[in-house]
């Protein structure tokens, strides 16, 4: 009896992800922006401009000047916007998560109390059937 679920089962909301993926995201711009400085010779001039690029691309800003020239250029410039669409979207969910969980938490107290008083109703029946079937048995 003990293992009655009552209702669906929801997954837990969790934003423990969140700080690797943004430290995941500073790592990939000082990598992008190294690699933009040295693919990107006429584009990016040099490590700083290749981070402010990167930084700018991320965080789905766009281009802060001219676009890439190169395949590989190109190539970067897309998985960064396409990691900083994915970022921007991954911060906003957790926010919103969040904010939802917060409004929630009341009613999630009162169900889960209310959960706990129908096992126990459940496992009092049980333990009197149990006795009404044991007296049945023994006549």
């Amino acid at each position: 009896m003990r293992n009655l679920v009552l209702g669906p089962r929801r997954p837990a909301i969790s934003s423990a992800w969140l700080v690797p993926a943004l430290l995941s995201a500073v790592l990939l711009v000082v990598v992008a922006g190294a690699a933009a400085a040295a693919i990107e010779t006429h584009t990016v001039s040099n490590f700083g401009r290749g981070l402010w690029w990167a930084t700018s691309l991320i965080t789905t800003v766009g281009f802060v000047g001219e676009p890439p020239e190169t395949p590989a250029g190109v190539l970067l410039s897309a998985f960064l916007m396409i990691v900083g669409f994915l970022l921007l979207a991954m911060v906003s969910a957790s926010l919103a998560a969040l904010f939802v969980r917060q409004e929630e938490r009341p009613f999630e107290v009162e169900e889960a109390s209310a959960d706990q008083r129908i096992l126990d109703t459940l496992e009092r029946l049980e333990q009197r059937l149990e006795s009404i079937e044991a007296k049945m048995n023994a006549q």
